[in-house]
């Protein structure tokens, strides 16, 4: 089943309905009521349970029902003691109430669009994309009229950090997203994911996201450790195959970040590395490497790398007893007449002569 087919049938198929008036429709979806209040969303659950899904299914209403009737949002929680859909009639163009959460929020576009409103500025998720929320970004919903498809995931503190620290690759960089979206509190961050150049990106995603959504809704044995190994896999996924917008300020220091993790990188691998080598480690198209390079010393990627092969050339030239022949090889050239080229274009004479006057 996939995951728009497993969130419509959720949201759709249950026999046990709430009443608008019940206590929990609130907790699931909170029409604006007063435009200067804000709401504080506690995690929903015990702390036993540190994922959960909240998956809105937003279309027309009953053929049943009157006509030009209104739309309808379906919505539903899980995991919950006892499986339940929510039934919300609305008027297009209906807020969510102003709120922030004391969890991290991410949301996948499944169908249509998403519209909301953060930090004041208007904002479309379009189907395929994310929006990452930190615990105290101020955000609202809207509900429009199109039929859409929206699954919420509320991630525990706890659980957010753990699953940041365990994964291993590009450190840095899910260094800044963790302190970007948990330890700044003051920062009221949030991101937005759009599919990068993998085509299969998405597909995983939602097979991981699909996966998740039935562990939570059928809560079998052992569900808890699979919803953390398939969180683990989502967010290694939207870390390395997503591309995301950030503030300007915060984009500035992301680029620092990337740069340093591409930089050093290269240096440790400067006598083989190759741009396809950086493209697999890195997920990056190939002229994205020169762009940062390029913005942050003023190089091209090849003339960085021939630099610090030189650099390297240099000091071993000089506190070593390698041939020149050797050290040619070590740092990567083939071609000792090339070598001798390019390094005597960087220093003025030949290695060997640079050796004697070192």
């Amino acid at each position: 089943m996939t995951l728009s087919n497993l969130c419509s049938h959720i949201t759709t198929t249950e026999s046990r309905l709430l009443p608008q008036e019940h206590k929990l429709g609130p907790r699931l979806v909170c029409p604006e009521y007063a435009k200067l209040s804000q709401e504080v969303k506690t995690y929903p659950l015990p702390p036993s349970e540190r994922i959960f899904a909240l998956c809105w299914n937003i279309g027309s209403a009953n053929s049943s029902e009157p006509e030009r009737p209104l739309p309808v949002l379906r919505a539903t929680l899980c995991p919950a003691p006892e499986r339940f859909c929510y039934q919300l009639p609305f008027t297009s163009g209906t807020k969510t109430q102003l709120h922030t959460h004391d969890y991290i929020e991410l949301a996948y576009v499944v169908e249509g669009e998403f519209r909301q409103r953060i930090l004041g500025r208007d904002i479309v998720f379009s189907k395929g994309e994310l929006c990452l929320i930190d615990k105290n970004c101020l955000h609202q919903d809207y509900l429009l009229e199109k039929p859409a498809i929206v699954l919420f995931l509320g991630i525990a503190n706890d659980i957010f950090a753990e699953i940041m620290d365990e994964n291993v690759a590009a450190q840095k960089i899910i260094s800044f997203l963790q302190a970007a979206l948990l330890k700044q509190k003051d920062l009221q961050q949030y991101l937005h994911f759009r599919p990068g150049s993998d085509s299969c990106a998405t597909e995983e995603l939602e097979q991981c996201l699909s996966l998740l959504l039935n562990e939570l809704y059928h809560g079998r044995i052992g569900y808890h450790y699979i919803c953390k190994g398939l969180l683990l896999r989502i967010f290694r996924i939207i870390s390395t195959k997503y591309d995301f917008s950030l503030s300007k300020e915060l984009r500035k220091t992301m680029n620092w970040i990337i740069f340093e993790e591409i930089s050093d990188y290269i240096k440790r691998h400067y006598a083989t590395v190759t741009i396809h080598e950086l493209v697999k480690e890195f997920h990056f198209q190939e002229d994205y490497f020169n762009r940062i390079i390029k913005n942050k010393t003023g190089l091209t990627y090849s003339d960085y790398v021939q630099q610090l092969r030189l650099e390297h050339a240099e000091h071993m030239l000089i506190s070593s007893n390698r041939s020149v022949e050797e050290i040619t090889e070590l740092v990567g050239y083939h071609n000792k007449g090339y070598f001798y080229k390019i390094f005597k274009e960087k220093y003025g004479t030949t290695p060997s002569r640079y050796r004697k006057k070192g």
